[in-house]
């Protein structure tokens, strides 16, 4: 079958990413990408910018499958509010695995979720909708992360920890195994987390907790 085109939401350095994995995933082809006003009629690695949010209503007849391609660092809010729009207005939000990640044929994977290069989920571990899972990150054995949440570049979820919707785990990052972080938590890049931390706690700085 011939790839179905997608809309990229985003037209950033994220977006840029994305469409490398999306490339590579083969299933799908880039139709364009939906950015700010002044974005408009820009290209991102060759690829139009066909409009802003403003838009997404009267595209989804054309290109009926998107993903939100905006990054989440310090606060996951673009992310969830595009994600609810795309839903309300009757898009499809497909898993786009990289075929350089690995994603185990006894986990599950959510709606939305991006999972890029050298990504690994392992078996009986749940990934929630609308998250990215970067480059090199590790979600272990029945690890659970949460809707909306970002695990950064080389973050390591261990077996059995979970991780709570809306939250950014980052760079180089270590969830021991069995910690629960809470939702709308801040992983700083770096950081050992060796105890549970409560919904909105943000550990910064390189060290343990």
């Amino acid at each position: 079958m011939d790839p179905e085109p997608i809309v990229l939401i985003g037209a950033g350095g994220h977006a840029a990413a994305c469409i490398d994995v999306v490339e590579q995933h083969g299933g799908f082809h880039v139709a364009g990408l939906i950015g700010t006003a002044a974005e408009i009629g820009t290209r991102v690695l060759g690829y139009p910018v066909l409009g802003s949010d403003e838009e997404l209503a009267n595209l989804v007849a054309h290109y009926p499958n998107a993903l939100v391609a905006v990054g989440h660092i310090r606060t996951s809010e673009p992310r969830v509010r595009l994600f609810a729009t795309l839903v309300e207005l009757g898009y499809a939000l497909p898993v786009i695995v990289s075929p350089r990640a690995y994603v185990s044929s006894h986990a599950s994977v959510g709606s939305g979720t991006i999972v890029m290069h050298g990504a690994v989920v392992n078996a009986n571990a749940h990934v929630g909708r609308n998250c990215i899972l970067n480059s090199m990150s590790l979600v272990e054995h029945d690890a659970v992360i949460g809707d909306h949440c970002h695990l950064a570049t080389a973050a390591a979820v261990n077996g059995g920890a979970a991780v709570g919707a809306r939250s950014f785990v980052g760079s180089h990052s270590s969830i021991r195994e069995q910690v629960r972080i809470g939702d709308n938590c801040l992983i700083g890049m770096g950081c050992r987390v060796l105890h549970d931390c409560a919904a909105g706690t943000r550990v910064t700085g390189q060290g343990e907790r």
